[in-house]
């Protein structure tokens, strides 16, 4: 489907929701377009580049409508290497302790990396004039109308004016040197680097300027931390704590739980990646279940926002394997070590210990 690999794991037929195998994605630092996730909240648009347009108001001076031609034209081109991750990769974990009825059980895969190009926000906003006083927000909408949400209503979100404002926000038409598919975006999406996936619109039709975050329902209500004894369908918008920022995070995605394996040398591989455009500076990996740790191979990361992938050999005799993984940021704040202590009702955010048994014969 969508162009897709073969071997994704569909969650949602419609909408469409997928990941690959987190093996795929070992292969390569930055993500084929067929292998890379898809989350989406309702039917996928179908906007044509000709037809596409852009409406920026608010507290704006100059409000207007743009063509991806005028944005084309006008605006200087920019590049980012960026990992996105869905707010709920690795909840299957998070299952695993405690049950989480309606929620997908995504797993490892729900993360990849890309080359985006496009436009800086911050050229746009300031093009029409958009104030910069603290505390203002920039909130985006899309077109795609969600019936997941209370009541079924287009899916927007917002970001502060900082972050909006920051060079490595865009307004992207590409992705991997090719225009951007309509399965993530295109003609033209949001790139948020450094923040939940959720916050990336895609085919995004209205940016405005506000006093206050957008009171989307994916906004107030969805995405957001709340208290484990909270039934979540109960709280009312502006409740529990907003995701923006993902957090230190790592995972294994050269095997899965329970695979066999013959003794002898076995190179473990994966991903790591850290919070707000820090530096990953160590990962280490475990094969007693977190008793005694080696420290991992890092390859530099592409860009400051893109993940970066580790390599770990080991010589393993039969019986069973038990690895864990964690990985360290440039502050020396590493991940917690049990998936029970970060139990949500959403089964947002898990950046626990990453952990695998495998069968060696």
């Amino acid at each position: 489907m969508w162009g897709k690999r073969s071997d994704m794991i569909i969650h949602d037929a419609d909408p469409f929701n997928a990941e690959p195998p987190p093996q795929a994605l070992a292969a390569e630092a930055i993500t084929p377009v067929d292998v890379f996730y898809s989350r989406n909240h309702g039917t996928i648009p179908d906007i044509g580049a000709q037809d596409w347009q852009l409406s920026v108001g608010g507290r704006v001076a100059r409000p207007h409508v743009f063509t991806l031609d005028e944005i084309r034209q006008r605006f200087a081109r920019a590049t980012v290497i960026a990992t996105m991750q869905c707010a709920g990769n690795r909840r299957a974990g998070l299952i695993a302790v405690r049950s989480i009825p309606g929620e997908d059980p995504w797993g490892s895969g729900a993360v990849s990396t890309a080359e985006w190009c496009g436009v800086r926000l911050a050229d746009i906003l300031d093009d029409v004039g958009a104030e910069d006083a603290d505390g203002l927000h920039v909130a985006f909408d899309g077109p795609d109308v969600s019936y997941l949400a209370n009541p079924p209503q287009n899916y927007g979100s917002s970001i502060d004016i900082v972050k909006a404002r920051s060079p490595e926000v865009l307004l992207a038409w590409s992705m991997n040197g090719q225009p951007l598919p309509r399965v993530h975006g295109g003609p033209v999406r949001v790139v948020v680097p450094g923040y939940i996936g959720a916050r990336s619109v895609k085919w995004v039709t209205a940016i405005t300027v506000g006093d206050a975050p957008t009171d989307n329902y994916f906004q107030a209500s969805a995405y957001r931390i709340v208290a484990p004894d909270i039934d979540p369908e109960t709280i009312a918008p502006g409740d529990g704590i907003s995701l923006s920022t993902l957090a230190l995070n790592s995972d294994i995605l050269s095997h899965r739980d329970g695979d066999q394996v013959p003794a002898g040398a076995l190179t473990l591989v994966g991903y790591a990646q850290a919070a707000d455009g820090r530096r990953v500076a160590r990962v280490d990996v475990s094969t007693d279940d977190g008793i005694t740790w080696g420290q991992a191979d890092i390859n530099l990361p592409a860009g400051r926002w893109a993940w970066c992938r580790w390599t770990y050999t080991v010589q393993c005799h039969p019986g069973r394997l038990a690895v864990a993984v964690r990985a360290f940021d440039d502050t020396a704040a590493t991940q917690p070590e049990s998936a029970a202590a970060l139990w949500n009702p959403k089964g947002y955010l898990n950046n626990s210990w990453a952990r695998i048994t495998l069968n060696v014969t």
